[in-house]
């Protein structure tokens, strides 16, 4: 078999990788495996709301959160847990970026973090700017271990 015949199969193989990849960034889920790449989460904010309401992340393994700001208004990403949310609801930073866990996104704009979780179960992810929380940009991030 000359090289020639094994491209049309090869094409194929990719084709199905950049499928498979692609439908797991749409569903919120992690993109990538430990050893291979650093996973990646993709998330849209639009009309005040987040493009997805369930992330799913590996433990001990550092994941990079792309945030996409596609609003005319600047949103923010802050996850964490119940304790974290009530001081932001009584006091939020104008800006955030300092943690890993909190980036403020202006209108328009991407911007990315990477985390790595060392606890497994479920977080919350929140836009704490006045009102946005009202409707409706909250998210939970789930870590998992990996492999599951």
């Amino acid at each position: 078999m000359n090289r020639s015949d094994r491209r049309p199969g090869r094409l194929a193989l990719a084709g199905g990788i950049a499928l498979a990849l692609g439908l797991a960034g749409i569903a919120g889920a992690w993109v990538g495996a430990p050893g291979l790449a650093r996973p990646s989460v993709e998330l849209t904010m639009r009309y005040s709301s987040f493009s997805t309401g369930l992330i799913e992340v590996p433990l001990g393994v550092p994941v990079t959160i792309v945030l996409r700001n596609a609003d005319p208004i600047e949103h923010e990403w802050i996850v964490g847990d119940a304790a974290s949310h009530q001081r932001h609801r009584t006091g939020t930073e104008p800006i955030h970026g300092a943690r890993p866990t909190e980036a403020s996104v202006p209108a328009g704009q991407t911007r990315s973090t990477t985390i790595t979780f060392t606890t497994a179960g479920d977080q919350v992810f929140v836009c704490h700017l006045p009102g946005h929380e009202a409707y409706g940009m909250v998210g939970t991030l789930r870590v998992v271990p990996a492999g599951e």
